[in-house]
C-alpha cells in the first residue's frame, strides 16, 4: 500500500512539473517547464517566456520567426542612406519581447495567431520608420527601421497642461523617436513608468538603446491608449468582443481596429488616407515574407478602418501617441 502511495505520489508531482527540451529552429535547445497551479497549466520557456504563464506553454516567438525573416522585412535598414544604421536588429527586438511573450504578445492562440500579431506589429513600426518612397530601391515596403527618430523636429512637444504630472525637463525635448514613435512629455512620463525608466528627464534613451525602444513600442501595442477601450494587443488577437455600439460604428476586430486603437481620429474614419493605407501595405507585404500570406488578413473591412469611428478624437495633442 505504502509502495503505491509513493509511486502515486511520483506520479502527481511528474505531472505537476514537467520538463521537455525541444531544438528551436536556430539550433539552440529551449527548455519547457509545466507546471500545473490550481488546475491551470502555467509554462516557462527559457530566457524568452521566463515567467510562468498558459501563453508560454505555446510557441515563442523565435520558434517560428526567426533572423532572416527580420532581415527580410527590414532590408534596407543599414543601408548608407539610412538614418539609423546598426541600431535596429533581432536580437533587440527578440529581448523586448520577451518581457511580453507571457502575457501573450506573439503568444496567443496558435501559430498563424501568433504570426500574424507579429507581422501586424511589425506592420506598424515599418510604416512609422519609414523612409521608403515610390521609386525607392527595393521598393517602398522595404525601407522600414529606417529612423529611430524625427530628423527635424519643429517644437519641444512639451504639453504645459501636464505640467503637475509629467512636467518638462529643462532642456528636454519629446520629439518622435522609437519603433512606435513617441512624441510629447506626458506620453514619455507614462511609458517610462511603465518601463521604470526615467524617460521623462531622459527621452534620449529611446533613440540611444534599441531594446527600450522596441519595448516601448510593444508595451503601447499591449496598453490601451485610454482606460476603458481596448489595447491593439486585444483587438487584433481577439480578446475583445465589439458591442452593439462598436458594430453600428463599423469597429470589427482585425488589423484595421488596430490603427483605430492606437491613432483614432488621426487616420481612422477618413476613407481613403495614405498613412492608412501605408500601414495595410505593410502588414499585407509582411505576412507573405512571413510565408503567411496576405489572404489571411481577411477582408477589405477588415484590414482596413476607413470606415470605421474612431475611438479617440485628434482634437488634442493627447489624443494620439504618434501625432
Amino acid at each position: 500500500m505504502e509502495l503505491k502511495r509513493g509511486f502515486l505520489v511520483l506520479a502527481v508531482a511528474a505531472l505537476m512539473a514537467s520538463a521537455v527540451a525541444l531544438v528551436a529552429a536556430d539550433g539552440s535547445v529551449k527548455t519547457t517547464v509545466v507546471k500545473v497551479v490550481k488546475g491551470k497549466k502555467l509554462c516557462t520557456k527559457g530566457w524568452e517566456c521566463k515567467v510562468p504563464s498558459v501563453y508560454c506553454c505555446n510557441q515563442t516567438i523565435s520558434d517560428y520567426f526567426q533572423s532572416y525573416q527580420f532581415e527580410n522585412l527590414f532590408p534596407k535598414r543599414n543601408a548608407p542612406v539610412a538614418h539609423a544604421v546598426d541600431f535596429w536588429d533581432y536580437h533587440s527586438f527578440i529581448t523586448a519581447a520577451a518581457e511580453y511573450q507571457p502575457l501573450g504578445f506573439g503568444t496567443t492562440g496558435g501559430k498563424l495567431t501568433s504570426m500574424k500579431e507579429v507581422a501586424a506589429f511589425l506592420g506598424h513600426v515599418g510604416s512609422k520608420t519609414s523612409c521608403g518612397y515610390g521609386v525607392a530601391t527595393g521598393g517602398p515596403l522595404a525601407w522600414g527601421l529606417c529612423y529611430n527618430r524625427e530628423m527635424s523636429p519643429s517644437q519641444y512637444y512639451c504639453d504645459d497642461y501636464f505640467k503637475f504630472t509629467y512636467p518638462c525637463s529643462p532642456g528636454a525635448a519629446y520629439y518622435g523617436r522609437g519603433a512606435l514613435p513617441l512624441y510629447w512629455n506626458y506620453n514619455y512620463g507614462e511609458t517610462g513608468e511603465a518601463l521604470k525608466v526615467d524617460l521623462l528627464n531622459h527621452p534620449e534613451y529611446i533613440e540611444q538603446n534599441a531594446t527600450l525602444a522596441f519595448q516601448a513600442a510593444i508595451w503601447r501595442w499591449m496598453t490601451p491608449v485610454k482606460k476603458h477601450q481596448p489595447s491593439a494587443h486585444d483587438v487584433f488577437v481577439g480578446k475583445w468582443k465589439p458591442t452593439k455600439n462598436d458594430t453600428l460604428a463599423k469597429r470589427v476586430p482585425g488589423f484595421g481596429i488596430t490603427m483605430n486603437a492606437l491613432y483614432g481620429e488621426d487616420v481612422c474614419g477618413k476613407g481613403d488616407d495614405e498613412r492608412m493605407n501605408n500601414m495595410v501595405s505593410h502588414y499585407l507585404y509582411y505576412l507573405d515574407l512571413m510565408g503567411v500570406g496576405r489572404e489571411e488578413a481577411g477582408p477589405h473591412e477588415v484590414i482596413s478602418c476607413a470606415e470605421q469611428v474612431p475611438f479617440n478624437k485628434a482634437s488634442s495633442p493627447s489624443a494620439s501617441s504618434s501625432s
